[in-house]
């Protein structure tokens, strides 16, 4: 039996970024192609698909060919071992993929190389940056039209203040764009696509000034050579300590649509990626080889199987072994127990785990017990670094259509909360529930999911609020601001005590009204 120690250090855990329509989902097809975990790509096309990607599974990401929610694949790849998360690329479903990037060792950093680093990606890269999580990128699309690559390693090294080293390059771009070349081995990729739904048929050409390499450049054998060297002189050596600390990104070209370059990511992560890091856990640090199994949850997800309106908990494993009938100690209740129905993940597609160590992802069945936060160990009080929540912009009342599923429409709410879908809220005053969301698709995708998966159809209405605020206080302090702010406060599903601001200026009145009082835009879900 392998040793922990060589278990561990063959795992890569890692999620895609980008902005929404980079191609990060089709990226994700061809990468679990090549990894012998699917046999045919889909494309994500909205309504019209043939096939389906694997990752996209909800039937609203399917109509709309958009992911709401992160996906978890776990594939052999040589001979390493992946755990590839892949998370929503719109902004409005931005909370699942914060908690997401406190789960994984690296990121796969998607860019459109017709439109360079856009908004998204920027946000993206200041959750990844607080992690010094090591990014590789990928700049999607080549062949179409584009921007120059210098000019896009220009734009990620201005906008995010990192440091790229490209490790292959386009020859040609748009229509003409043929293939990849290796800058450290001196080597052509000539990519010649069968079906785009299969891997395709990739052929080397050995030396750009080879015979064979001369004859692949035909009359752009000298622009290139030229180009070839002006990169050469302009990228920093590479280095992997550089890398890891989140200091330098190598870069890669391609196309995800035709597979152009996914091949080369894949032995990137390989050769270069870490293997599950240590884990910060108050005052001391979590190694990943320890014997003593130890893990947080980071998500949860209702519905899996919507016929059985099941509930599964996501934990990072950060130390230890996984073995079916352990007893596993839950900090935040100090209840104990016993595992034996971890499950490993394709999507929404589950199979039993017979075993599992540090960076894997685990899933546990949840009957309203693990809350997002929750930490498990073998008997150690831990405290891994929180998994946040975030103020919602966005918020309705809900309008129950069938008032005689009011009892149905609190558990689907209740459910939905605990996976982070959306934020509900109880008035003090009142009997509306009001959903608070950071943006406005994601009351479409509460709507949808309340149909599909509890039956219950309702509809929103607009509400003077503009933010929301957790509040902190103590004793009589906080007896006094929840007597005289009663109209405007609320409980969270966790009977988390909520301020929702009908305006800035009476945000800020309220704030210094009350300096007893704490108003915070976010939450960590930390288990004590």
């Amino acid at each position: 039996m392998d040793t922990l120690e060589r278990q561990t250090s063959i795992r890569r855990t890692f999620a895609i970024i980008s902005h929404p329509d980079a191609g990060k989902t089709t990226l994700t097809e061809k990468l679990l192609l090549l990894g012998g975990a699917i046999q045919l790509a889909g494309q994500v096309k909205g309504r019209r698909v043939r096939r389906h990607t694997h990752s996209d599974w909800m039937r609203l990401e399917r109509e709309r060919g958009i992911s709401v929610t992160t996906s978890v694949m776990q594939f052999p790849y040589r001979d390493c071992l992946f755990n590839l998360l892949d998370t929503p690329g719109h902004e409005d479903f931005s909370e699942d993929t914060y908690r997401t990037l406190s789960a994984v060792d690296s990121a796969l950093m998607v860019i459109d190389a017709a439109k360079g680093v856009e908004e998204r990606t920027l946000k993206l890269m200041e959750v990844a940056r607080r992690r010094q999580t090591p990014i590789i990128t990928f700049i999607n699309k080549l062949d179409r039209d584009s921007l120059d690559p210098l000019a896009l390693l220009d734009d990620i090294e201005r906008k995010l203040g990192l440091v790229t080293v490209p490790l292959t390059w386009p020859v040609g771009r748009g229509r003409e764009f043929r293939g990849l070349y290796d800058l450290r081995g001196d080597q052509f990729s000539v990519y010649e696509v069968e079906n785009p739904e299969r891997a395709g048929i990739e052929r080397q050409i050995e030396g750009w000034a080879s015979v064979e390499g001369q004859a692949f450049l035909g009359s752009g054998s000298r622009a290139f050579g030229e180009e070839r060297e002006l990169v050469r002189a302009l990228a920093p050596s590479w280095e992997l300590t550089d890398y890891r600390e989140g200091l330098v990104t190598p870069v890669f070209f391609g196309s995800a649509l035709s597979g152009f370059g996914v091949r080369q990511l894949l032995d990137a992560f390989c050769d270069f990626a870490p293997s599950p890091r240590p884990q910060p856990a108050g005052g001391r640090s979590v190694q990943p080889h320890e014997p003593a199994l130890t893990g947080f949850v980071f998500k949860i997800q209702a519905n899996l199987d919507p016929q059985h309106h099941d509930r599964m908990a996501f934990v990072r494993l950060c130390s230890g072994r996984y073995r079916p009938g352990m007893r596993w100690f839950q900090v935040r209740t100090g209840r104990e127990f016993k595992i034996s129905d971890a499950r490993t993940f394709f999507a929404n597609t589950r199979n039993p785990s017979e075993e599992a160590v540090a960076g894997d992802i685990l899933g546990l069945p949840n009957h309203g017990t693990i809350r997002i936060g929750d930490v498990f160990t073998e008997g150690e009080r831990l405290s891994f670094a929180g998994v946040p929540d975030f103020a919602p912009e966005w918020f309705r009342r809900i309008v129950l259509e069938d008032p005689l599923r009011s009892k149905t429409l609190a558990r689907g709410l209740g459910e939905l909360a605990e996976e982070g879908a959306a934020q509900f809220f109880r008035p003090l005053e009142g009997q509306d529930w009001i959903v608070g969301a950071i943006g406005p698709l994601q009351f479409d995708v509460v709507a949808a999911r309340l149909e599909d998966e509890y039956q219950v159809r309702c509809r929103f209405e607009s509400l003077p609020i503009v933010t929301a605020r957790w509040v902190a206080g103590e004793g009589g302090t906080l007896a006094v601001f929840k007597n005289q702010l009663a109209p405007y406060l609320a409980y969270d599903h966790l009977e988390g005590l909520v301020y929702l601001a009908p305006n800035r200026v009476h945000l800020d009145l309220t704030q210094e009204r009350h300096p007893g009082i704490r108003l915070e835009s976010t939450r960590e879900r930390i288990s004590a």
